[in-house]
């Protein structure tokens, strides 16, 4: 007796899809690494399509000086070593997963200095092994020196952890983008907070380091901008050696009488080495009030905490690739790299100094899990980019903060933070090759 066809099971068909699949990547020509999303920073893939040309290398280069600094007072606060890097990695990955389909193959090198001059020996390195775009985790006068040496040659330079608001003011130079934010950037971003939660009497304690009083001066600056009043200011003297249980405790007011013992809402730190901030106020000398400045609710770019807009995923595939959670130096390492990817991209030819021109241009678009489109200022080479009101564990609120509008851009909020362009004293060069046209 003769059976009729039966539809295939289940089963069946299983089975033969890998054999489908494979037949129509063999049609296509499309490499099965690709169609399973894979992806690898040392083997290029084959284009897309029957396309076989070979991608072009996109050399990106990190010169990381390595800066003595003294031990925190937790150990919580010492960076890991792989700091920076480990974001520059992830924004490979992401650049190389767009790359192959673009015909870009984006690498990473490293040039490791303990000294201004070993930073610059890197950099040379990099630049004659083909290395045009260049991130820079070092000190303000090691950038300027690899600025200065990079002028008038096809090299563009992220910075991605000098803070100086020098570098965007009278020592700026065109050939440097900055993705770290400035002092003045992170103490406007929580001064606009603490007004808003009309929070606006600070006690400012700050440490006797160039960088404590230079932040301590952005916080006097944000407190004259946005309504806020400095009811005293109190140095504390760090006496280095072995641990104190004094450490934190808030020095006594120079004022006498009244003046001596004023109300405040807000003790504002100005520690950048966290060696005496996180203490307070703990250990005594003044009132239990809200902390903010360098310690306790603090502006930055990065919070482990982060989950708005993408951060969530972000944070988990970091913590899956690294290990650890991401810091603020592995974000700002992220979005240099991203960047240059952004920019490659976006211009086929691949020259550095096109490139570099839609860099500093509003065609620049990125968005790093911060809720809008962002790019950098025109005037001085400053990322613009919200900054993150956070404690050590969630974010609180993103600042702009609504309410502080300005006349120059009144359409782009982020310019309420840091330096304005009428106050801007940077005027670029225009001698680099990867200056702006």
């Amino acid at each position: 007796m003769e059976r009729s066809p039966r539809a295939p099971s289940p089963s069946a068909v299983c089975l033969r899809l890998p054999a489908v699949i494979l037949a129509l990547l063999v049609l296509f020509q499309l490499p099965p690494a690709l169609a399973a999303n894979e992806r690898t920073d040392s083997e290029p893939p084959a284009a897309a399509f029957g396309q076989s040309t070979e991608l072009r290398p996109v050399r990106i280069g990190y010169v990381r000086e390595s800066m003595e600094r003294p031990t925190p007072a937790s150990r919580l606060d010492m960076e890991p070593r792989d700091a920076g890097l480990a974001g520059a990695r992830m924004g490979l990955g992401e650049n190389n997963a767009g790359g192959q389909f673009m015909g870009h193959l984006y690498s990473l090198d490293v040039a490791d200095a303990i000294s201004g001059d070993e930073a610059l020996a890197g950099l040379q390195k990099l630049y004659e092994s083909g290395h045009h775009y260049i991130i820079v985790d070092a000190s303000a006068e090691t950038l300027i020196k690899l600025a200065d040496w990079s002028r008038g040659k096809d090299i563009l330079l992220f910075n991605v952890r000098a803070t100086d608001v020098s570098l965007r003011q009278q020592d700026c130079r065109s050939n440097v983008m900055h993705i770290a934010p400035d002092r003045y950037m992170l103490a406007d971003a929580l001064a606009q907070y603490l007004v808003t939660m009309e929070w606006k009497d600070w006690l400012l304690v700050h440490g006797s380091t160039p960088a404590d009083l230079a932040y301590a001066e952005a916080v006097k600056r944000a407190a004259g901008r946005f309504g806020a009043k400095i009811v005293d200011v109190r140095e504390y003297q760090d006496i280095s050696g072995g641990r104190r249980d004094d450490v934190g405790t808030i020095p006594p007011s120079k004022k006498s009488g009244a003046e001596a013992d004023p109300a405040y809402d807000v003790i504002m730190v100005a520690d950048e080495e966290q060696l005496f901030g996180p203490q307070i106020p703990y250990r005594g000398g003044g009132k239990p009030r809200i902390v903010a400045g360098t310690t306790g609710l603090v502006a930055t770019t990065w919070s482990r905490g982060h989950e708005k807009w993408g951060a969530t995923q972000a944070n988990n595939n970091f913590e899956k690739d690294n290990r650890r959670l991401m810091l603020p130096i592995d974000y700002q390492a992220y979005v240099a790299t991203r960047a240059i990817g952004e920019g490659v991209t976006r211009n086929a030819e691949n020259d550095v100094a096109t490139v570099a021109k839609f860099i500093h241009s509003d065609k620049l678009q990125l968005a790093p899990f911060k809720g809008i489109k962002q790019q950098f200022r025109p005037w001085d080479g400053q990322f613009r980019q919200p900054i993150l009101i956070a404690t050590d564990k969630v974010p609180v609120s993103v600042s702009p903060q609504r309410g502080f509008p300005h006349a120059v851009h009144p359409d782009i909020e982020v310019d309420t933070l840091g330096i304005d362009e009428p106050e801007s004293k940077c005027r670029m060069e225009t001698t680099s090759a990867a200056a702006p046209g």
